[in-house]
C-alpha cells in the first residue's frame, strides 16, 4: 500500500494524515509506504536544476512579461547561483547563512521585498535566524509569482488549483480540466509519481486529501495510474471528502477512483486491503464505490470503529523529514508556529467535547464523536514520536482540547521529567484558571489558539458559543502572565450581525490587544458551510441560502443575510487595524480611521476590557482540587524570635527557581511541615494530593487552623511561585 498527501499542503512539516494511518497499519501487520508527493515536487520545482528548466521554459513559451517577472527574469543567474544554499539555510542545514541573507545585495529582489519598507519595523526585535527566514521567505514568494504569471498559474505553495475544488457543487469544470494536457507543474508530479510506483509496486494507493488544494492533484494522479497502472486499485479518503464529498453522484468521479470513504480512515482502509487481497469479501465501511453503472454509499460491516487507545502511534518513517523547509511569510507570532518549525502531530480527543457552535460541522463525526486518549497513552506517543524522529515539538491538532485532559498530560509530562515543547487550540473557558496556566506553561506549553470569533455577548449566544467576552479577557488573561502565547480566531459578517455588533467587536479586540492579554489574532469572514445547524436551519438563523443540485462537492453556501449588510467592507479595515494593534500602536487611534465609509462610534465602554479584569477571583479552593508543587527542594534555617520577653523558634525557607530566589519565614513547626509536604506534592510523584488530604496531613502533624495558615503571607508566596491548586 502507498499513502499519498497530493500537491500541496505545508513546508514545514508534513500533513499528519498518512502518518497517523501507516501506525494503524503497522499495528496490524499491513506493510505501508507514504510520502508527500507536494514535498518532492517543491524540492525538483525550487533548486539550481529546477530553476535553470523553469526559465528556459519561459525564454521559448512566453513573449509578455510583466516589469516584475521582467525583474526576475533579469536576475535569473543570481536566483540560479543562490536556491540550493537558500534551501538548505531554510531546511536548518546552513544555519551561518543568516548573516549574508541579512545583508544587502545576496539575495535577489523583486517586488516582495517592497514591503519591507513597510515592515521592517516590525522585524526590530527579531533575531537574525528568523529575520533571514522572512527575507528567504519573500525571495520564494518573488519565484512564486514568476511560475504563476509564466508557468502555471495554479501554483501556490500550500496550495494547487485550489479554485477548481471550492465548492464544486458539479464535476464538469475539474473533469474538463482534466481532458487537457498535464501542466508543467503535473509533469513534475507525475514523473516523481512514477518513479515511486515502480519503486513500491503497491497493489493499492490512497491519496488523503485535507484541502480543495489538493483535490485537483489527486485527480490528475489518480488519471494517470488508471492509464498506465491499471492494475493498481486507488482509493481517497481525508478532510475534503469528509465534508464535501457527502452527496456524490457522478459517475465520471469512479473513471479516476475506486473508493471514496468518509471520516475515520482506520476500518475503511482495512476492510479495503481485505476486500482487495479477496475481492469476494465485500464488507465495507463509509465507501462511496460503482456497482452496475451507479454509484453506491457501502456502510454494510457490522464492525465499529477503532477506539483512539487502539489507533497506535502516528509513524513518520518513510517521510523526509530533514527536507522540510521552515519559513516565516508575514509578521504574526501564531503563523509562524503553522509554518515555521517541524511539529509532530498529536491529538488528545477525537472530536469536540462541546460540540454546540453553531457554525461548525458539528452534525459530522470528526466533531460529533468525542472521545479523549489517556494522558499517559499520550505522552507514551509523545515520547515513541521523539525517538523516532529527533524532535520535541508537537502541535495538538484538537478542535478544542479538553482543559481536564491537557492537566492531566502536563502533569505526566512533568512527571515523567519530559522537556518538550507543545501547542494546541482551545475554548476560552473559565476552567483555565490563572494556576492552570502556569502548569501547562510549566510541561511546555508555548501557544494556543481559540476562537473569540465576534466580540459580543448576544451573537456568542447566539453562535452557543458557551463563553462571554469577559470571561474570554480573563482566561486570555490567565495565559498570558503565565507565559503562554495567544491567538484569538475572530469571526465578522455572522448572520444577524449588524454593523453596531461589528464596530463594538473591533472595540473589544482593541482594548484586549491594549492591555496585553491578546498577543495574535486574524479575522475570518462568516461562511456557511452545509454541516452545520446555519447550514442546515438556515431560516433560523435570518439567512436565504442559495441551493444548487449536487452532483460533486458541497460544503460552502452561498447566502444573503436578510439584514442586507455587505460585510464584505469591512474586511481590510478590520485587518489592518488588527495588523496594527498586534504591534502595538494605533490603540488611540479612533475607529473610523480604519474605515473610508461612515460607522457608527462604538457602543462598549473605553474601560469595559479593564474593569472585567478587575474583578475579584474566587479563592476558595474545592475539596477535592489537586495540590501541585513545581518548585524545588529549599534550603532552610532556624532562628530564634524573641518579643517583649517571650522568644519562639522560626524557620527561614529559601527558595530558587530559574529566574529568581525567594524566601519565606514561618513558626518551625509550620516550616517543617512544609518541608515535608512540598515533595509528597511535587509534580513528579505519581500520586496526586487533594486539598483535603493536604489539609488532613497538616492536622495529623498536630498543627491547627489549617485556613487560617493556607491563606497567610508565606504560603500565597508560594503560590505565587509555584505551588498550584488544580
Amino acid at each position: 500500500m502507498l499513502l499519498i498527501t497530493p500537491p500541496f499542503t505545508q513546508l514545514n512539516t508534513p500533513y499528519p494524515a498518512t502518518a497517523y494511518l501507516k501506525g494503524f497499519l503497522t499495528t496490524k501487520g499491513i506493510p505501508s509506504v507514504q510520502m508527500d508527493l507536494g514535498m518532492d515536487v517543491i524540492l525538483q520545482l525550487f533548486c539550481k536544476k529546477g530553476l535553470e528548466e523553469i526559465f528556459g521554459f519561459a525564454a521559448e513559451n512566453v513573449t509578455e512579461l510583466s516589469p516584475n517577472a521582467q525583474r526576475i527574469s533579469a536576475l535569473q543567474h543570481e536566483y540560479i547561483k543562490t536556491i540550493d544554499s537558500v534551501i538548505a539555510f531554510l531546511q536548518g542545514k546552513n544555519p551561518t547563512l543568516a548573516r549574508q541573507i541579512c545583508l544587502d545585495g545576496f539575495l535577489p529582489e523583486a517586488s516582495r521585498f517592497a514591503q519591507l519598507d513597510d515592515m521592517d519595523w516590525a522585524f526590530g526585535t527579531m533575531g537574525m535566524q528568523d529575520k533571514a527566514k522572512h527575507f528567504a521567505t519573500l525571495y520564494l514568494e518573488d519565484l512564486s509569482d514568476f511560475i504563476v504569471e509564466c508557468i502555471d498559474e495554479n501554483f501556490g505553495f500550500s496550495r494547487y488549483a485550489e479554485r477548481l475544488g471550492r465548492s464544486a457543487n458539479s464535476f464538469d469544470e475539474l473533469y474538463n480540466f482534466l481532458q487537457t494536457d498535464p501542466t508543467y507543474i503535473d509533469k513534475i508530479t507525475l514523473s516523481v509519481l512514477e518513479e515511486k510506483i515502480r519503486l513500491i509496486n503497491p497493489k493499492l494507493l490512497c491519496f488523503s486529501v485535507p484541502f480543495p488544494g489538493n483535490l485537483y492533484s489527486s485527480f490528475r494522479c489518480a488519471q494517470f495510474i488508471k492509464k498506465h497502472f491499471p492494475e493498481i486499485k486507488v482509493s481517497m479518503g481525508g478532510g475534503f471528502p469528509n465534508t464535501e464529498l457527502r452527496d456524490l453522484k457522478d459517475i465520471r468521479v469512479f473513471e479516476f477512483f475506486d473508493f471514496i470513504t468518509l471520516d475515520d480512515g482506520e476500518l475503511p482502509v482495512e476492510l479495503l486491503v481485505t476486500h482487495i487481497h479477496n475481492p469476494a469479501h465485500i464488507e465495507f465501511k463509509r465507501t462511496f464505490l460503482l456497482e452496475n453503472g451507479a454509484v453506491v454509499y457501502k456502510n454494510n460491516t457490522l464492525r465499529h470503529d477503532y477506539k483512539q487507545s487502539e489507533v497506535g502511534t502516528p509513524d513518520y518513517s518513510d517521510l523526509k523529514l530533514d527536507s522540510y523547509i521552515s519559513i516565516i511569510e508575514i509578521a504574526n507570532p501564531m503563523h509562524s508556529l503553522w509554518s515555521d518549525g517541524r511539529w509532530n502531530k498529536l491529538t488528545m480527543a477525537h472530536g469536540c467535547y462541546w460540540g454546540k457552535c453553531t457554525f461548525c460541522d458539528i452534525s459530522l463525526d470528526y466533531i460529533k464523536i468525542y472521545e479523549p486518549v489517556l494522558a499517559k497513552t499520550l505522552v507514551d506517543r509523545m515520547q515513541e514520536l521523539i525517538a523516532q524522529t529527533n524532535h520535541n515539538g508537537f502541535h495538538f491538532v484538537d478542535e478544542a482540547a479538553p482543559p481536564a485532559l491537557m492537566r492531566e498530560v502536563a502533569l505526566e509530562i512533568l512527571r515523567r521529567n519530559l522537556t518538550v515543547t507543545w501547542w494546541t487550540n482551545i475554548r476560552f473557558e473559565k476552567s483555565f484558571t490563572a494556576d492552570l496556566c502556569v502548569l501547562l506553561k510549566a510541561s511546555g506549553c508555548i501557544a494556543v489558539s481559540g476562537g473569540l470569533e465576534v466580540a459580543s455577548d448576544r451573537l456568542l449566544e447566539l453562535i452557543k458559543k458557551g463563553v462571554t467576552v469577559e470571561q474570554v479577557a480573563q482566561v486570555t488573561r490567565n495565559f498570558t502572565e503565565a507565559g503562554v502565547m495567544v491567538h484569538a480566531y475572530l469571526m465578522y459578517g455572522y448572520p444577524t450581525q449588524t454593523i453596531q455588533e461589528t464596530v463594538d467587536s473591533l472595540e473589544m479586540v482593541r482594548q484586549l490587544f491594549e492591555v496585553g492579554t491578546l498577543q495574535s489574532g486574524f479575522w475570518h469572514q462568516f461562511a456557511m458551510t452545509a454541516h452545520s445547524p446555519v447550514g442546515m436551519y438556515p431560516s433560523e438563523f435570518g439567512v436565504i441560502p442559495e441551493m444548487n443540485d449536487i452532483t460533486f462537492a458541497n460544503n460552502d453556501i452561498q447566502f444573503t443575510d436578510k439584514t442586507g449588510i455587505n460585510h464584505d467592507k469591512f474586511s481590510f479595515g478590520l485587518k489592518k487595524s488588527l495588523f496594527n494593534y498586534m504591534h502595538g500602536i494605533c490603540f488611540d487611534y479612533p475607529l473610523q480611521d480604519w474605515f473610508d465609509f461612515k460607522i457608527p462610534r462604538t457602543s462598549v465602554p473605553s474601560d469595559f476590557i479593564y474593569n472585567a479584569l478587575e474583578k475579584e477571583v474566587n479563592f476558595n479552593v474545592k475539596p477535592s482540587a489537586k495540590i501541585v508543587w513545581i518548585g524545588g527542594k529549599p534550603f532552610s534555617e532556624t532562628f530564634t524570635k524573641s518579643k517583649k520577653g517571650n522568644s519562639w523558634e522560626m524557620m527561614k525557607m529559601t527558595f530558587h527557581d530559574k529566574r529568581e530566589m525567594f524566601e519565606i519565614t514561618t513558626e518551625k513547626e509550620k516550616g517543617e511541615w512544609l518541608q515535608a509536604v512540598l515533595p509528597k506534592v511535587a509534580a513528579v510523584n505519581d500520586k496526586k494530593y487533594t486539598f483535603t488530604e493536604v489539609k488532613s496531613d497538616y492536622e495529623n502533624s498536630g498543627l491547627d487552623d489549617f485556613e487560617l495558615f493556607w491563606y497567610s503571607k508565606p504560603v500565597n508566596t508560594l503560590r505565587d511561585f509555584g505551588l498550584l491548586v488544580l
